[in-house]
């Protein structure tokens, strides 16, 4: 008989969630709180907010940004790495490893057995059809994992997607304003 899935993650917190991905000012904050919110709601060990390293795009290294309940020596025990072309997170679908230390796409098994991680679900942090990074959920114990729930998540993430997006492209956009207020006014003059 098959164990039935109990969901955690229910309309109210997605709306909560959706209204502060959507009004935070500070995208550092707005990860950290993620994290820590999403591992609270799931009864998971821990979170990790990893992005890709866009600077140097053959790498394919995703860069730690925030976490919640993992050690220190765990999220920095080595650079990770992802294969894009084969990669299903990097194809954009969620991606659940049950047994972290007997299967060939986890690349620190014995650094999981160190920190008590038995499972993970990997899903992509996407905008339109880049993506961007990964959330990570660590889970102690062995665990069923409700499709719903799954599901939302994946839209948020597309939604924080978004604001990472926003953000460089503000960021940016100070860059050229800062430059332009810097040239001598008579070389603005015809722009």
């Amino acid at each position: 008989m098959q164990k039935k899935t109990e969901r955690k993650f229910y309309l109210k917190h997605f709306k909560a969630i959706s209204r502060a991905i959507a009004s935070y000012e500070d995208l550092n904050t707005l990860m950290k709180h993620l994290a820590e919110g999403t591992a609270r709601t799931f009864n998971a060990k821990g979170v990790s907010i990893m992005l890709l390293d866009e600077q140097d795009e053959k790498a394919n290294q995703l860069v730690h940004v925030a976490s919640y309940g993992i050690s220190e020596d765990y999220l920095y025990k080595g650079p990770v790495f992802v294969d894009i072309e084969d990669c299903a997170v990097c194809k954009g679908v969620p991606v659940f490893v049950e047994d972290m230390q007997h299967d060939s796409r986890v690349q620190y098994p014995e650094a999981a057995i160190k920190e008590g991680i038995k499972s993970m679900l990997s899903i992509p942090i996407r905008c339109r059809e880049a993506i961007l990074g990964i959330l990570r959920i660590y889970y102690a114990e062995p665990c069923l994992l409700d499709e719903e729930d799954i599901d939302s998540l994946s839209i948020l993430t597309s939604l924080l997607g978004v604001v990472i997006e926003n953000s460089g492209l503000r960021n940016f956009l100070d860059q050229i304003k800062n430059a332009l207020a810097s040239l001598p006014p008579r070389m603005l003059k015809d722009l």
